[in-house]
């Protein structure tokens, strides 16, 4: 699986593999591998990483190697779909089912989550632009 992943994604994968390699074996602990995955910006749920560790057949209290990981990672991305999970969050925000969100609502869950915005940042919001009180 890794020639489809350019070589800037294998050398971040690598890099982050090896924070958690601590025996410097080239190996990682699969109960680790959820961890992983998610400081990589995947965001499995415990189930899919115990599908992954199905597939290929490594024990939750195993290791697995640099080149499994890739594999998993890869489909990993291949399942995974932004824009549906974007689709999906905004849903659950939009209660009454109108197709449209308060902005004031957008903004609150945007600013209580992930990582605090600068000024700059804050201004190039969509909200900034919206000429109305919804998206």
């Amino acid at each position: 699986m890794a020639k489809f992943l350019s070589q800037d994604q294998i050398n971040e994968f690598k890099e982050c593999f090896s924070l958690y390699d601590n025996n410097h074996k080239g190996k990682i602990k699969a109960s680790d591998l959820i961890t992983v995955m998610r400081c990589l910006g995947a965001s499995p749920t415990p189930s899919e990483v115990d599908k992954h560790l199905l597939w290929h057949k490594i024990d939750r209290r195993a290791e697995l190697d640099f080149s499994t990981f890739l594999n998993i990672m890869y489909r990993q991305m291949q399942q995974e779909d932004p824009q549906q999970e974007i689709r999906t969050a905004m849903a659950m925000i939009d209660r009454q089912k109108k197709g449209f969100i308060p902005v004031s609502e957008l903004r609150a869950k945007l600013t209580k989550m992930g990582e605090k915005l600068s000024e700059e940042e804050d201004s190039r919001k969509p909200w900034q632009s919206a000429g109305h009180k919804q998206l």
